[in-house]
């Protein structure tokens, strides 16, 4: 995904603007990318479903329509992040590209789902809304649903990636790294601080030029 314009409006890859009008499912499609930006800059109660709206480019009215309410839009968003979340780790571990024979088949499988996570921070407040939503685990509705997502990724290392309790541990905690370093926006700070420029270069020692140049700046709006 493209940073968003100037204008506040996110660019969105799953509909593009081929002068068709845009199907219902189509639509909502555009209005939960606009969502993941929106929620995972504003989280859940700073963002209003109208920020939602013109982010997508469509009317306020439209958004409630299809979604009922915010609460209903964030829990949308949340399990659309963690529907592309795990659809890019399954399809990291199922992929049979031929690796490096000095590599182990466990070592590049997990090289590929760390590669996978990466990827996604192209999807602007991907990361982000699922962080906002472990935060909420006293709101009736979200709670239960961030629970539930966080344990779902929880399985996916320990049944089908085969990792035991402590690889998987090790796996979600630099997941959780990474989502901390895009919500602070600290690649604001690469190149003029040492330890934070030597930490970006430990996380991703092998796409740190793509990932400087996705990852959100302190001005941009989302």
């Amino acid at each position: 995904m493209t940073p968003p314009a100037a204008s506040g409006s996110v660019a969105v890859d799953d509909a593009p603007d081929t002068g068709k009008r845009l199907s219902s499912e189509e639509r909502r499609r555009q209005i939960l990318v606009a969502a993941l930006a929106v929620f995972g800059a504003r989280g859940y109660e700073g963002a209003t479903t109208d920020e939602v709206a013109r982010a997508a480019g469509v009317s306020q009215p439209y958004v409630v329509r299809l979604f009922g309410s915010k609460e209903n839009l964030f829990l949308a968003a949340l399990d659309d992040a963690l529907a592309r979340m795990l659809a890019g780790f399954r399809a990291a571990l199922a992929d049979q590209t031929p690796h490096d024979p000095e590599v182990t088949p466990e070592k590049a499988t997990a090289q590929r789902i760390g590669q996978a996570y990466v990827d996604l921070i192209e999807v602007r407040g991907l990361h982000q809304t699922l962080a906002h939503a472990y935060l909420l685990g006293s709101h009736p509705a979200i709670g239960a649903a961030a629970r539930q997502g966080f344990a779902k990724v929880w399985r996916f290392f320990r049944d089908e990636m085969g990792l035991d309790a402590d690889e998987s541990r090790a796996f979600m905690a630099e997941g959780m790294l990474i989502s901390t370093m895009i919500g602070l926006r600290i690649v604001d700070d690469y190149g003029s601080d040492p330890q934070i420029t030597e930490l970006f270069r430990s996380c991703f020692p092998t796409e740190l030029p793509h990932v400087l140049e996705v990852l959100p700046r302190g001005t941009d709006r989302w």
